[in-house]
């Protein structure tokens, strides 16, 4: 499995790229749209950035996988707003916006699987490689 150390590099790569070409490049990986999450540190209180994809859109709903490459513990960004749903996501160059992230239920993450597993191939292989059951997160517009 890759260590935490490699998501954190891979993260500064992104954001590098993102900064380096005025924002021109980096808003689409693998073909999915891109986006910074703000959570708010469950230990330290302070505001973490962290680039994603997601793959699936429904209306103003984001949805984001907590797949951390398929490891056996949740990534820190997940368990984080998890502990505050609270979050700002800046989604293809837009300026950061408030919004209120929800973990899937059951019926929700049945439905919405076969969709994000479509867009990118490797969620199914990262589910194969760990027990834990990998998250899909709603971001809605906060209220």
């Amino acid at each position: 499995m890759l260590p935490d150390p490699f998501f954190k590099v891979m993260n500064l790569v992104h954001n590098g790229l993102l900064k380096l070409s005025g924002g021109r490049l980096g808003w689409d990986l693998m073909n999915m749209p891109a986006l910074e999450l703000t959570t708010v540190g469950r230990k330290s209180g302070e505001r973490r950035k962290v680039m994603l994809t997601s793959p699936v859109q429904e209306g103003e709903t984001l949805v984001i996988v907590a797949s951390k490459g398929g490891e056996s513990r949740h990534p820190a960004w997940f368990l984080n707003l998890r502990e505050n749903p609270s979050v700002e996501v800046s989604f293809k160059g837009r300026p950061s916006v408030p919004m209120s992230a929800r973990i899937a239920s059951a019926d929700e993450r049945v439905r919405l699987w076969p969709k994000v597993v479509e867009r990118y191939k490797g969620y199914a292989d990262y589910q194969t490689r760990t027990d834990r059951e990998i998250p899909l997160v709603l971001l809605d517009p906060a209220p």
